[in-house]
């Protein structure tokens, strides 16, 4: 369903589906516009390291890539499969990691309860054929960032300063979620405890560095 109709298509905000590769895990991310959050690839070995996580293809782009979009937690719904919500913590003071536990689809990447923030992935934010495409809904991403933990190959083209851009505009948007209270009601976190809706599972040294890249374990 769209919003605002006499918007043009570049502030136009849409409900986005939300589904993993199974099925069981269902939601809607509401009022989803290019302006609602901020679009970035990110080529961090902690990000990689999650994919290699969940043994999934086609998380990574191929240079070792994930497609975030970060926006307020309060925005994002689940309308079914909750029990199969899974977490996991690369460390004990690393993001919390949410993926489905049945098919290993990546949900998304929270900071905690007590910052109203969530980097939902490209692969449970459903675009059908027909429908907008991701760059009309969320905009072309604004950077590429941590690119020195890209996989080798041809030097990553980014906007310019849009690194800088990405971050300024991150802050000004959680400013507001704070302001508004955006962090809650959030799918991940309790709102009276604030404990994380799945226990964690935080993995030990060795585990986190048997998930790194060869360069990385050097």
């Amino acid at each position: 369903m769209t919003h605002g109709p006499m918007l043009t298509s570049a502030a136009m905000s849409t409900d986005v589906s939300l589904a993993c590769e199974c099925g069981k895990l269902r939601g809607t991310a509401f009022d989803v516009s290019p302006s609602a959050g901020t679009r970035v690839l990110c080529y961090c070995d902690d990000c990689q390291a999650f994919a290699h996580f969940l043994g999934r293809s086609g998380v990574l782009d191929e240079r070792g890539g994930t497609d975030l979009f970060q926006m307020a937690p309060s925005k994002v719904r689940f309308t079914s499969g909750t029990e199969t919500l899974g977490c996991v913590r690369l460390s004990e003071k690393g993001m919390h990691r949410w993926y489905c536990t049945e098919c290993k689809t990546p949900l998304g990447n929270t900071a905690g309860a007590g910052l109203p923030f969530v980097g939902m992935i490209h692969s449970f934010m459903r675009h059908e054929p027909g429908e907008r495409s991701r760059d009309e809904v969320l905009g072309r991403p604004l950077a590429h960032v941590n690119t020195k933990f890209a996989t080798p190959g041809e030097p990553i083209p980014s906007p310019p300063l849009g690194t800088l851009r990405a971050v300024a505009r991150t802050l000004r948007l959680l400013a507001g979620w704070w302001l508004t209270r955006s962090g809650s009601p959030s799918p991940f976190f309790d709102a009276a405890t604030k404990a994380p809706r799945a226990v964690p599972r935080v993995l030990s040294t060795d585990e986190r560095r048997a998930l790194a890249p060869e360069r990385a374990r050097a």
